[in-house]
């Protein structure tokens, strides 16, 4: 990831700035990054989510969102995840940003694995209304659930040899053959 523009801005010239812009564009310690297209596979994969997901909050309080949604994760951290459900009602009764997911999902790629692990990972944890963080590499078939336990601690649900994505935040069960409908499998 590299600097777009300098010089550093603030959340709310972000914003405007953001907000004219024909490109997403995610914002951390006030730098601009551009968001890269996706690849088929990323795409078919959250797709299938969205629609799993979608289905299965039918008449809950809570609701999914897609990659075009802006989600704010500290006073100066902005990003596009590529799923999160939130159950917040100020949540759900905004237009332009989110601020209390309770489930984040990111759909890996080669080149943006290690931050989404590491760094974006961290800054997530920051989010008191985070309950689960959940990584899948559609090259691999990998699915990896961090939940949090009560004690305030992350735990590791490798749900990679299960037959199931089990997102026990928001009670979805998706079959992880939906999950990689329409992607090759690995060789």
């Amino acid at each position: 990831m590299s600097a777009l523009v300098e010089p550093i801005m603030t959340l709310k010239d972000f914003l405007a700035w953001e907000n004219e812009q024909p490109d997403r564009h995610e914002f951390y310690l006030g730098e601009i990054f551009a968001m890269v297209g996706g690849r088929r596979a990323h795409g078919r994969v959250v797709v299938n989510l969205l629609s799993a997901f979608n289905q299965q909050l039918k008449g809950s309080p809570c609701q999914v969102f897609g990659e075009s949604m802006k989600l704010q994760v500290a006073d100066d951290t902005v990003f596009y995840p590529d799923l999160f459900v939130t159950c917040d009602r100020a949540d759900l009764g905004t237009d332009i940003i989110f601020r209390s997911p309770t489930l984040v999902i990111e759909v890996l790629s080669p080149s943006t694995q290690g931050y989404d692990r590491s760094q974006k990972f961290a800054l997530y944890r920051r989010v008191l209304s985070v309950q689960e963080y959940i990584l899948i590499d559609p090259d691999t078939r990998r699915v990896e659930g961090f939940r949090r336990g009560t004690d305030g601690l992350w735990v590791l649900h490798d749900m990679s040899d299960s037959d199931v994505l089990e997102a026990a935040s928001v009670g979805v069960i998706v079959a992880l053959a939906d999950v990689f409908d329409g992607t090759l499998a690995p060789s």
